[in-house]
């Protein structure tokens, strides 16, 4: 009796990697990782959707999602379907709970995105320092003389205070090194103090670093916990001449205060990647202000990171689909579940 032809595994891509004539918006998401795995079929989700459906998860064994959010109607029917890659380290799109009652795994890409973020978050503190979007406007506009008005610092003996001091802010002090700067300090309830020590940083409270930092820079996730984890009370505490960043998410500083400060010059200025209601559709109230840089979620977006982190994301896939475990799973109980276990053993069996 001959033996049926193996199915393949099922690995498709959220909408918004393509353009849409099918071509890749990204020159490269690491999709060379599945080259040598024959067991495994790459297709595309035809559509964009701001919210993932449950018709498009309906034939996939892997999802690859980059900004669609992923809701508990989403997964409608998880049947089939054992593992989102999540195309980063935020996770506050997909309802995790969800996940892990429906037999699905989430994983994102720890490590992938620390240098890019990093290096965003060093431009944008020299950008602010040395006025760089009012002197490139002063020379568009012909008001040459004006320049004596827009006098810059430097980052020697200043103070950077980080709001979560996971690996991309500890990436961005070690970037720093050779610029001067005073030691840098950190708020992080969970960080260790011996990392911390060991890179010359102050673990302190959040009042203490606002209150000292002449650079506060938000690199934690959104939760419960750190929602509007920087209100009124704390950009009050702030210097006049701080800076604050968030190249983080949207909704870890209390837009309205942040937009008060700003157009009352209670700080001296912000560079914002991370809103609310994001996609930002229509020209944000951030834009009507002169001491603001503004990028789309996007400002640590280079070749190198969507390649690094399409590579983890892809083989993440590739580990699943051979019956192992992939690098950063936010919901590894799910692996101890009997019912993912008997899910998992199942599409094994169809292709390999």
């Amino acid at each position: 009796m001959p033996h049926s032809t193996p199915s393949k595994f099922r690995v498709k891509l959220a909408g918004d990697f393509h353009y849409p004539d099918g071509s890749l918006r990204y020159p490269d998401i690491g999709l060379n990782i599945f080259d040598g795995a024959q067991h495994i079929e790459v297709s595309r989700f035809a559509e964009h959707r701001n919210v993932m459906t449950a018709d498009q998860i309906s034939n996939a064994n892997g999802i690859i999602v980059l900004a669609a959010r992923v809701t508990k109607e989403t997964l409608r029917s998880p049947e089939n379907l054992l593992a989102f890659g999540r195309f980063g380290v935020g996770y506050d799109s997909v309802d995790v709970p969800a996940c892990t009652e429906a037999d699905v795994v989430l994983y994102i890409t720890p490590g992938a995105v620390n240098r890019s973020v990093a290096e965003a978050t060093v431009c944008w503190m020299m950008a602010l320092t040395h006025h760089v979007r009012a002197k490139d406007r002063l020379l568009r506009e012909g008001r040459w003389d004006e320049r004596t008005r827009y006098m810059g610092c430097e980052l020697r003996d200043r103070t950077l205070g980080i709001v979560g001091f996971g690996r991309i802010g500890q990436t961005v002090v070690e970037l720093l090194r050779g610029f001067g700067m005073k030691p840098p300090m950190a708020f992080d309830p969970y960080a260790k103090p011996e990392v911390a020590a060991a890179l010359g940083v102050k673990l302190v409270s959040l009042d203490e670093l606002v209150a000292q930092a002449d650079f506060v820079s938000v690199h934690c996730l959104l939760s419960d916990e750190t929602r509007n984890l920087i209100g009124a009370r704390q950009l009050g505490l702030m210097k006049k001449s701080a800076c604050l960043l968030n190249t983080a998410r949207g909704g870890i500083i209390d837009e309205d205060a942040l937009f008060d400060a700003l157009k009352n010059r209670r700080i001296a200025g912000a560079a914002i990647d991370c809103f609310v209601g994001e996609p930002i559709t229509k020209p944000h109230r951030f834009g009507e202000l002169d001491n603001v840089l503004l990028a789309p979620h996007s400002i640590c977006w280079t070749e190198e990171l969507f390649r690094d982190i399409g590579r983890m994301c892809c083989q993440g896939m590739v580990d699943l689909s051979l019956g192992k475990k992939p690098v950063g799973a936010v919901n590894p109980e799910v692996f101890d579940k009997p019912s993912f276990q008997e899910k998992w053993r199942r599409l094994a069996r169809e292709f390999l």
